[in-house]
């Protein structure tokens, strides 16, 4: 049976690991939920950095600034705890947008960053803001602050600059909006609003889920059906999905260590 699962693969790597090896020893496909990857934004920012628009990448900043009620982790028994839930902000939320960073410039090779509870401590075990600095395999370099304890909310931007004077944003404003593109160069800047990929299902009854976010879903479900029947793997793989994993998972390490993170 193909393996469709969502995010994180799993909030230790050798349990994803252990995943990976399972899926290629049954000789199925195995894909991991990150929608955003499928915004239009992601997309052509992607292409952008394929066809050199911008150069070599060579900086990132993975900003993600989210306000979450102490209710929001007091509603389920797990939510906030390192067993279960694995971490808090870099875990849960930041993923995703860690997850872009990755897909946009490469392997990560090395991390440093801090953790702490500022405005959550006395309801949950884990982290509601983290900062890190990450070295690619490339040479490029990227900063990661995020945070649930940001009031007002501003929303998220993953922002790489590359060595022909240009800067591409991918921007998320309020959360769960559709991701905007805005490109900047010396002489212009140009904010793109894309479109809605189609709806695969118009008839679903989606009432009690957050509508922005539902045709990336779809546009994910149909990329893994496709990559079934065309034989390839899907656009997100579960070693893609280790990437970003093992990013917080450094962050989480050197936080403790006070050291950089070989993630090599």
């Amino acid at each position: 049976m193909h393996v469709l699962c969502e995010k994180p693969i799993a909030i230790e790597l050798d349990s994803a690991q252990r995943m990976i090896d399972a899926c290629e020893s049954a000789g199925v496909q195995l894909g991991v939920l990150f929608q955003r990857r499928f915004w239009p934004a992601a997309q052509k920012m992607k292409k952008e950095l394929v066809d050199g628009s911008l150069g070599q990448p060579v900086m990132g900043q993975c900003t993600v600034a989210l306000y979450r009620e102490h209710s929001y982790y007091t509603a389920t028994p797990w939510r906030g705890t390192w067993a279960a839930d694995g971490g808090g902000v870099l875990m849960t939320q930041a993923i995703h947008y860690i997850d872009l960073m990755c897909w946009l410039l490469g392997e990560p090779a090395e991390v440093f960053g801090y953790t702490n509870s500022f405005k959550h401590g006395d309801n949950i075990e884990v982290e509601d803001s983290a900062v890190a600095t990450v070295r690619f395999e490339s040479g490029a370099l990227a900063t990661i602050s995020a945070t649930t304890a940001a009031e007002p909310a501003l929303g998220a931007q993953v922002q790489v600059m590359g060595t022909k004077g240009a800067t591409m944003t991918i921007l998320e404003f309020p959360e769960g909006t559709d991701g905007r593109l805005i490109v900047r160069s010396e002489n212009d800047t140009v904010e793109t609003t894309p479109s809605h990929p189609a709806d695969l299902y118009p008839n679903a009854d989606l009432s009690t889920i957050n509508g922005a976010l539902i045709p990336y879903h779809t546009a994910q479900i149909a990329d893994f059906i496709d990559a079934l029947n065309e034989d390839r793997p899907p656009l997100i793989t579960g070693r893609d999905a280790t990437r970003a994993l093992k990013v917080l998972l450094g962050v989480y390490e050197s936080a403790t260590t006070h050291q950089p993170v070989s993630l090599i």
